[in-house]
């Protein structure tokens, strides 16, 4: 993201894979049709799953027979604080300016990076706005519901926020003020036809381990603030999760993480990814859920698709990990991360720092909402790793820079 009027963009898809591991069957996550021609998408490591794959057909009936014989009770958030701070942002980027440094604003779900180059960007795995109550599309009555709305939403725009949001930002006017009509989306495969069904031609659709180029030449005149032109590498590549809001739509969209690099500054986003499938284990007690890291679980099988990552895309001046909705994690497991999960993909990623997401947003399973920090600090301490400085938790809007 620069300014709406000042920069041209241009994306330049790489032909091939060329950071790709040479041990890796670039389309192993394909499903294909009859007609030779994908259809689905897949997560191909067994890190995924301990049993059947996690999905609407199961995991709904699942959570309401656990919630009915009280085994799976959402914590309350009555009492919950959130940190939440006045989110502030730089006026404009330039090159000779003397701060080279990389700026962060966090959030427990989305974040923006403010790169030395004068690029802007927005990670975001759900494009929820702060007026949506409900985390999905459809059934806003029985799905997870924000734990902090900032105001609330109007019954009858619920069902449509992900494209409200989207396109009030890239390039609907509100008001009498454009907002972004040059913001260019990058996305997995399956998701254009979705930008384009809502009005956005600047959207670039990828696979994991594509790379693309993105230029953007400004176009105001000598007087314009901000640099002449802004170059940046986009990377899609690998995670673990799932897709679809319906049972029929189930994963005929690719989940991805993603990397950008510019102005000598790189980030890594985790995104929405689980890393290492676990089995039900319970406490001594046999009251609670026990470690999984435990001895008799270390031959389970991780994603080994982070250290991949790590090695030929690495290392990170920043990762933006996921640490929340991981319990119960016989359940949940596979498609995110607990606080351990995230360390270890932190070192694998070589990730020099880290800001923590996913989590505090919504009301998505069942660990108390303020747990991921505490196990996250735990997580670090287990791993000889600072609990402060290296991978942080910050407040809703915070900026830090790296």
């Amino acid at each position: 993201m620069t300014s709406a009027t000042a920069y041209s963009c241009s994306v330049t898809k790489q032909a091939g894979r060329p950071a790709a591991p040479e041990d890796v069957d670039v389309t192993a996550h394909h499903v294909k049709g009859h007609n030779g021609e994908t259809v689905k998408f897949k997560n191909p490591h067994p890190s995924a799953s301990c049993g059947d794959p996690i999905g609407p057909l199961t995991i709904v009936p699942t959570i309401m027979f656990g919630q009915f014989t009280g085994k799976m009770v959402f914590p309350s958030v009555k009492n919950v604080k959130i940190p939440v701070v006045k989110p502030s942002f730089l006026a404009s980027r330039s090159t000779t300016t003397s701060n080279q440094n990389l700026r962060a604003t966090g959030s427990a779900t989305p974040a923006i990076a403010e790169f030395p180059s004068g690029l802007r960007v927005l990670f975001d795995p759900g494009l929820r706005g702060p007026g949506a109550r409900r985390c999905s599309s459809s059934g806003p009555s029985a799905t997870p519901r924000r734990v902090h709305a900032r105001r609330p939403a109007r019954r009858r725009r619920r069902r449509h926020l992900a494209r409200r949001t989207t396109t009030t930002f890239a390039h609907l006017r509100h008001g009498d003020r454009a907002r972004h009509p040059a913001a260019h989306f990058f996305v997995g495969l399956g998701l254009e036809k979705w930008f384009r069904a809502c009005g956005i031609a600047n959207v670039t659709e990828m696979d994991w381990w594509e790379e693309a180029e993105l230029v953007l030449t400004r176009t105001t005149g000598e007087d314009a603030k901000g640099p002449e032109s802004i170059a940046a590498r986009i990377s899609c590549l690998p995670c673990q999760h799932a897709s679809g809001r319906r049972p029929l739509d189930r994963d005929h969209t690719l989940w991805a993480s993603w990397a950008v690099a510019s102005g000598g500054k790189s980030v890594y986003f985790g995104g929405d990814t689980g890393y290492r499938a676990v089995p039900e284990v319970k406490d001594a007690e046999g009251a609670g859920e026990g470690d999984d890291y435990g001895p008799e679980y270390e031959g389970l099988p991780r994603n080994p698709d982070f250290a991949r990552i790590g090695a030929t895309r690495g290392p990170f001046d920043l990762g933006l990990l996921p640490i929340g909705a991981y319990k119960p994690r016989w359940l949940f497991s596979g498609v995110h991360a607990s606080p351990r999960d995230a360390v270890e993909i932190f070192k694998e990623t070589r990730c020099k720092r880290a800001m923590a997401i996913h989590w505090g947003t919504w009301l998505l399973t069942n660990e108390d909402v303020e747990e991921p920090p505490r196990l996250l600090r735990e997580a670090l301490r287990t791993s000889g790793i600072a609990e402060t400085g290296v991978f942080d938790v910050c407040a809703v809007g915070e900026s830090r820079e790296f």
